[in-house]
């Protein structure tokens, strides 16, 4: 395969009906890796997401050994411990992820400048104005699966179709390694047999909706009139027929701009203590602050969520005074939000919201930054992107054992901006949250057949 670039002026893009789309989807990412640097886990049930099957966490990716006992993402790790007593368990690594992610996205950039990243491991491709250079869809995703797995020793999966939703369920349908590819014009027909659990949109309660219609493929939809899909649903209604129709308007954006940044933490044993709690929110804090400074963005408005032992979440929010990307103002907003809502009540999780994102030059004009205190953060951060996280921290922290922040989506926008600069270190991560909680990060290849 050859390393052109696809950053030159005869590229061409033209009509959604003449579009190439690539959806990748790298093959129980966080797993693989860990495989791939340990040959002594290969062939072996994999189960990343905690230290063991006793912690109060969840599954973020499992290897297909390990899929083979039921076990999957999202998970909690005490269940997959039954269901996999001789699973290998090991903590999620996210600068290490970052870094391999970051190798991928290097490859997928080689053949057109049109990538979209959706999530640390899965991107959208618009190859339309790679074809006279690369060969077809089909062409491209070979090519694409072969640089990946010489150069990155991975596999991963590729769907290859006119429009985003169909080449993303595509690539679904036969992992680890797979290439499917949706000629023009099959849409409908390729979508028809599938569970409705596939398509965008439709959701558990969307589909107990739809049950009531004998809806229970995406071609049992696809048949139902629009204007009955309208009454029922209103406007979503007429969006979730064409989609079961294959029908998407939606391009390849390489960036969406960005809304915000948290970081979450779940405590080991629910805790009431002051210190512990506030502590906390420093840490948390401090890894938020140190993003939209990676990230080159500022923030407006800081909210925190606290959820206490009977699982009862709260948030609560408010707007600065000025923008900010730095520890001091956010914390101490966080602290003050907190405070009353912590009072008698032990505490199982708390979140740190950075949100109302500008740009940090554009903000600036305004701002009262300290030059001085400027100055010491932007060393102190230079000294953890080249020696790790962990390499400068605050007396207050040193003996807090927060762990190491993983964020959610290391792929959304705002750390994009990271990604893009050759010369940055991986997007500074936010934690994976550690309890049972509905929302964690995990690999999410595995789709409800």
């Amino acid at each position: 395969m050859g390393r052109r670039r696809c950053d030159h002026p005869e590229v061409s893009f033209e009509s959604p009906i003449d579009r190439t789309i690539l959806h990748v989807d790298l093959d129980a990412f966080f797993a693989a890796v860990e495989q791939r640097d340990r040959p002594e886990l290969r062939g072996k049930p994999v189960i990343v997401g905690g230290g063991g099957p006793n912690q109060r966490g969840v599954v973020s990716t499992a290897s297909y050994e390990a899929r083979v006992f039921g076990v999957h993402s999202a998970m909690p790790l005490r269940t997959a411990g039954a269901l996999c007593p001789h699973g290998i368990f090991l903590p999620v690594d996210g600068r290490k992820y970052s870094r391999v992610s970051k190798e991928v996205l290097a490859v997928l950039r080689r053949f057109t400048p049109l990538v979209q990243p959706i999530s640390i491991d899965e991107a959208f491709l618009d190859v339309t104005g790679s074809r006279k250079l690369f060969g077809d869809g089909e062409t491209i995703g070979r090519a694409i699966k072969s640089a990946v797995s010489d150069e990155v020793g991975l596999t991963i999966s590729v769907g290859v179709a006119r429009t985003k939703l169909v080449a993303k369920i595509a690539s679904d349908l036969r992992k680890p390694d797979g290439l499917v590819v949706v000629p023009p014009g099959t849409e409908a027909a390729f979508l028809a047999p599938l569970p409705i659990a596939r398509l965008w949109g439709v959701g558990a309660k969307s589909a107990a909706m739809l049950s009531e219609y004998g809806v229970r493929t995406i071609g049992d939809l696809a048949a139902l009139p629009d204007d009955l899909l309208e009454r029922r649903f209103g406007k979503v209604g007429a969006m979730i027929g064409d989609r079961a129709r294959g029908l998407d308007a939606d391009t390849v954006s390489e960036r969406d701009p960005a809304k915000s940044i948290g970081h979450e933490h779940t405590f080991d044993v629910d805790s009431s203590d002051r210190e512990v709690i506030e502590r906390s929110l420093l840490g948390l804090s401090e890894g938020v602050a140190g993003r939209l400074r990676d990230s080159g963005v500022k923030a407006s408005t800081v909210t925190v969520k606290i959820r206490d032992s009977s699982f009862h979440t709260i948030t609560r929010q408010r707007r600065l005074k000025e923008p900010t990307d730095l520890t001091g103002p956010i914390f101490r907003t966080a602290l003050e939000l907190a405070r009353p809502e912590v009072r008698g009540k032990k505490i199982r999780l708390l979140g740190v919201t950075a949100s109302g994102l500008g740009e940090t030059d554009q903000l600036s004009l305004f701002g009262s930054d300290d030059p001085r205190r400027r100055r010491v953060v932007e060393a102190e951060d230079l000294v953890r992107h080249r020696y790790g996280d962990r390499a400068i921290t605050r007396a207050r922290l040193v003996r807090s054992r927060l762990p190491a922040p993983f964020e959610r989506d290391p792929m959304t926008p705002v750390d994009m901006r990271t990604h893009a600069r050759d010369d940055a270190p991986p997007a500074s991560p936010a934690p994976l949250e550690a309890g049972e909680e509905p929302d964690p990060i995990v690999d999410d290849d595995e789709v409800p057949a």
